[in-house]
């Protein structure tokens, strides 16, 4: 099986993805885990703010803007819509 991962921050806009680790620490991590960002969570990238960071995402049916720097750290696997 040939998977595609790569950092959220990466994943083109109007793609899916799921989450495949989280390398995050502290209370990012825990952030991160509040907001759903859990193992197999589908992530659909919706929109670039117009300086191009942050980055809109739907995560379990909320809209969620993150930080390229906070997204790097969500390693994502691409899937099919």
């Amino acid at each position: 099986m040939n998977e595609k991962i790569v950092p959220l921050h990466q994943l083109p806009i109007g793609a899916f993805g799921k989450v495949k680790k989280l390398s995050s620490q502290g209370n990012v991590r825990r952030r991160m885990l509040d907001l759903g960002l859990i193992t197999d969570t589908r992530v659909e990238s919706l929109r670039k703010s117009p300086s191009g960071d942050p980055t809109a995402y739907e995560i379990r049916g909320a809209v969620i803007a993150l930080r390229s720097e906070e997204a790097s750290k969500i390693l994502v696997e691409i899937v099919e819509g």
